[in-house]
């Protein structure tokens, strides 16, 4: 099967799990999966399923980065901090859609691998950093929309005190070795809506910076 025959098939899979939004579809169409997957892994990058990456973690599968991009709302001058960097594929997506893009991981050699790979793709609104996600980035806060790619019990705080109000953030909650749930946080004038989404299953949110490796 040919590349074109492949990225038809990958398009597919995505809007037959519920990954509708044109937007967001065009960027997974521009964005290739295969860079940010290294090794062994990479002939399997238009398959919908996670993958392993470096540090024990995973790149989530295509339809749930399509879902959780979709929910976010992004508009086109949105600002998004994005919890949880790992190979880079969810900041890539996101910056086809949003005007700038903050990505924190709290492991140093997948922000460096990350990073060398938003250079090879000519990606300059994205900007990664090693940091404990849970506490954001409070030096650019606040922000149009925050993504979390790991499992927290609840929304952390300070993630929460740095969406705007009419902001939406978009994670995953819930105990690491029980059924997680996505959820959507829209900030308004009056407090903050929750909308559970779908069931998933993500690492944990895990505080603090790792040693580098």
């Amino acid at each position: 099967m040919d590349d074109a025959e492949l990225k038809m098939q990958f398009l597919y899979a995505l809007r037959s799990r519920g990954v509708t939004n044109a937007a967001v579809l065009t960027a997974m169409e521009q964005i290739d999966r295969a860079p940010f997957i290294r090794g062994y892994f990479a002939e399997r990058a238009y398959e919908d399923m996670p993958l392993p990456i470096a540090c024990g973690q995973t790149i989530s599968q295509p339809s749930v980065v399509g879902l959780m991009t979709q929910a976010l709302e992004i508009s086109p001058r949105d600002t998004v901090l994005e919890v949880g960097t790992g190979s880079g594929y969810q900041a890539a997506i996101l910056s086809q859609l949003a005007r700038r893009v903050y990505t924190v991981d709290r492991h140093p050699r997948l922000v460096r691998e990350a990073r060398e790979v938003f250079n090879q793709l000519g990606l300059t609104n994205v900007t990664a950093f090693t940091a404990d996600g849970s506490f954001g980035l409070p030096d650019q806060a606040p922000f149009d929309r925050i993504l979390v790619t790991a499992a927290a019990e609840d929304p952390p705080g300070p993630l929460l005190a740095q969406l705007k109000v009419g902001g939406i953030m978009v994670l995953p909650v819930g105990q690491s070795d029980a059924v997680q749930h996505l959820i959507r946080v829209r900030r308004t004038p009056d407090g903050l809506d929750y909308d559970e989404l779908r069931p998933v299953r993500f690492v944990p949110l895990v505080e603090g910076v790792a040693r580098d490796g």
